[in-house]
């Protein structure tokens, strides 16, 4: 007969993640998951692995992308159901991705905290440019592919039901 007593459960959190490119979704994405019981699942990290060669344009992103999240949410949702705490380096940077997201969140019952990097578009094309000079990073965008994709971007609001952190 096992005497111990039962350890409470912490739900998990799906956290995500929504600025503009080069605002710090990363940096903050490979913070969050340094804490224990978390991992991090990177669009950017499956896009090239598995498609590398055949993003050459936004519309092949954008279809290669829906791929990826169509695989993806069954398995999130196992990972948040195990008790695993998921750090989902997704862009959440429109109602309609964030309303993916929150699906996610529905399904699992997992808690939420929608980390928004609210970083003006100057600074965002100054990294843009010194990380596509230094060669890291899995995509190199152009200034011109910036203002093309962050035409799309839409803040999170409080009424998508997330816990929002903001940072500036």
């Amino acid at each position: 007969m096992n005497t111990d007593t039962p350890v409470k459960a912490v739900k998990p959190t799906l956290h995500l993640l929504c600025g503009k490119i080069a605002s710090g979704k990363s940096t903050l994405t490979a913070r969050l998951g340094a804490s224990p019981g978390t991992i991090i699942i990177s669009e950017d990290t499956w896009l090239a692995a598995l498609y590398k060669d055949e993003i050459q344009s936004v519309a092949a992103y954008v279809q290669c992308a829906a791929k990826i999240k169509n695989a993806m949410k069954p398995h999130l949702v196992s990972l948040l159901n195990a008790g695993v705490s998921v750090v989902l380096d997704f862009p959440a940077n429109t109602r309609a991705n964030r309303e993916w997201m929150m699906s996610i969140i529905t399904a699992s019952g997992a808690n939420n905290c929608l980390h928004y990097l609210n970083v003006s578009d100057d600074i965002c094309k100054a990294r843009l440019r010194a990380r596509n000079a230094e060669g890291a990073h899995d995509f190199a965008a152009t200034d011109e592919e910036f203002e093309m994709i962050t035409r799309y971007f839409t803040a999170p609001s409080a009424d998508e039901g997330f816990t929002i952190i903001e940072y500036s």
